[in-house]
């Protein structure tokens, strides 16, 4: 088997220090967290370059994110979420926001994250969220 991509490695360290950041309850700055995350696993500098825009946007930008992402979870408020579909939905946000990546791309991408650190139903969830994030934005 092939080793996966770097962007797909890359996301998910990104997602591992969102999640160490969230449960630790995120009053840390974020970039510190990811740090430490990744030293602690040794991440190679590549990864950590291509996880780190996905850090720093979150950092930036995560109360828009987050009430885009609000807009777009009918029926469930962000913060009740668990903390693996909220980060998951946050990186891909992330790079929906910032990056070329296509759509189908990041969402291929976050659903695959949902069920391998999550469950089928988190997978199906974060779906349908990043399904209609992406549409918000025009991108899909």
């Amino acid at each position: 088997m092939a080793e996966p991509r770097l962007e797909t490695r890359a996301r998910s360290r990104a997602l591992q220090a969102v999640y160490a950041w969230d449960v630790r309850g995120g009053t840390a700055p974020l970039r510190t967290v990811a740090v430490q995350v990744w030293d602690d696993i040794g991440i190679p500098q590549d990864e950590r370059a291509w996880a780190g825009r996905l850090v720093e946007t979150i950092e930036g930008r995560r109360t828009r994110i987050d009430d885009d992402l609000g807009e777009v979870t009918v029926n469930w408020r962000l913060e009740r979420l668990g903390a693996i579909e909220r980060s998951v939905l946050r990186c891909a946000a992330a790079e929906l926001l910032v990056m070329e990546t296509p759509a189908k791309v990041v969402l291929q991408e976050a659903v695959r994250l949902a069920e391998r650190f999550g469950s089928e139903q988190s997978a199906k969830f974060v779906n349908g969220v990043l399904d209609a994030f992406a549409r918000r934005l025009g991108k899909l």
